[in-house]
């Protein structure tokens, strides 16, 4: 066997540290788990483990991002599309798969793998920078699991055919209220009244409709080449769709929420792609592949593949398919957006509403659209009743 090259010797030991670093949790928890045990495990040195991760929070958070992405249910285990799927039906499964991860009320050990993820939402608490991004993707959630809801019929006598992501945010509500409470008060959560409650809110009215922007953002045309590196979505565990015409969004980690207004404004049938960038990947990506994760799995479980949201998640922790859309540079208030037509960019915005204007855009002819430099930037038609309906 030959020698390795650099970057394969780094991906095997960063491969080495995650596995001793998963050991280490499991059997000692987060709080008693010790960066030197962690090398000692692994076979490398302490400064090996910190030239792969800046610290143990950030280890913990890829831990548990790996083992949720591992979990991934594919199309053919998610329910027969001949199910009765109803928004009952379906946050009634979605509920069942969620508790069937919390930890047993009978077991008493303090650590393993049932009590692994324990302590992610104290660290988040610890320190302000990382509650933003956290509450943001939170909202992605939401947002997910309530456009997975409007794709089903709603169920007898219920006039629900509007935006159900207020619903889909008390249903999260409930069961990480149900999760922090299992890993807290072992045997208080009774896991049949959870399921029961969260399928109770398929009936509920919370009038959710969708505000337009605060600040309209102007696009304007463009004609560019559109080649981004092959990536993953993350709510479908597989490649994402690329190629097609639709809207790529690319958005830090404080401005995810604005997705929805791409997807509300866009036309009947175009893919929206929300492409995750951040100032600090080494610590927060983790923590957004693990938070999307945890709910796109129980969500192909209990939703059929035709009612999974007409959104990709995609996570750019490198940058290279932000610089694909033309940004060079991001950050965590990052908001960017480009249409795609016939492989093409043909539109682009940028700033606070880029992700509605980029969307609601009317795209001009080929041979009519401007040049794509600031001082020719032409303002599109913003077709703001889209957002009332």
């Amino acid at each position: 066997m030959g020698r390795l090259s650099r970057a394969e010797l780094q991906e095997h030991n960063r491969a080495k540290v995650l596995a001793a670093a998963r050991d280490e949790f499991d059997e000692r928890g987060f709080r008693d788990a010790k960066v030197d045990g962690i090398a000692e495990r692994a076979g490398l040195t302490r400064g090996a483990v910190y030239s792969n991760f800046p610290g143990k929070r950030a280890l913990y958070f890829a831990v548990l991002a790996c083992l949720a992405e591992r979990e991934s249910i594919s199309a053919s285990e998610s329910p027969d599309e001949t199910s009765s799927g109803t928004t009952r039906d379906a946050l009634g499964a979605l509920a069942r798969a969620w508790v069937a991860r919390l930890p047993l009320a009978d077991s008493d050990e303090e650590h393993g793998p049932a009590r692994l993820d324990m302590y992610v939402v104290p660290e988040v608490l610890a320190e302000g920078r990382i509650r933003r991004p956290f509450a943001q993707l939170m909202k992605l959630d939401a947002i997910l699991l309530g456009l997975a809801l409007e794709r089903l019929r709603p169920p007898a006598g219920h006039a629900g055919s509007g935006s159900q992501v207020r619903v889909a945010e008390a249903a999260l509500t409930t069961l990480h209220g149900a999760s922090r409470l299992a890993a807290v008060a072992p045997g208080f959560v009774e896991p049949f009244n959870v399921v029961s409650a969260v399928e109770q809110l398929a009936g509920l009215t919370l009038h959710d409709w969708w505000p337009p922007p605060h600040v309209i953002t102007q696009a304007w045309p463009t004609d560019e080449p559109w080649d981004p590196p092959p990536v993953r979505d993350a709510v479908r565990g597989e490649p994402a769709r690329l190629t097609g015409d639709g809207v790529v969004a690319i958005l830090g980690l404080h401005r995810i929420e604005a997705v929805e207004e791409a997807v509300r404004a866009a036309p009947p049938g175009a893919r929206i792609t929300a492409v995750l960038v951040t100032g600090d990947p080494a610590e927060l990506a983790p923590l957004a592949r693990l938070t999307v994760a945890g709910l796109c799995n129980c969500l192909r479980q209990a939703f059929p593949p035709s009612a999974w949201p007409r959104l990709q998640v995609v996570f750019d922790e490198s940058g290279a398919f932000a610089a694909a859309a033309g940004l060079p540079a991001v950050s965590d208030a990052t908001e960017a957006a480009v249409r795609v037509e016939a492989g093409r960019i043909v539109a682009r915005a940028d700033g606070r509403g880029a992700c509605h204007a980029a969307a609601s855009a009317a795209v001009a002819a080929p041979d009519t659209a401007a040049p794509a430099g600031a001082a020719d930037r032409i303002g599109l038609p913003v077709e703001a009743d889209r957002l009332r309906g």
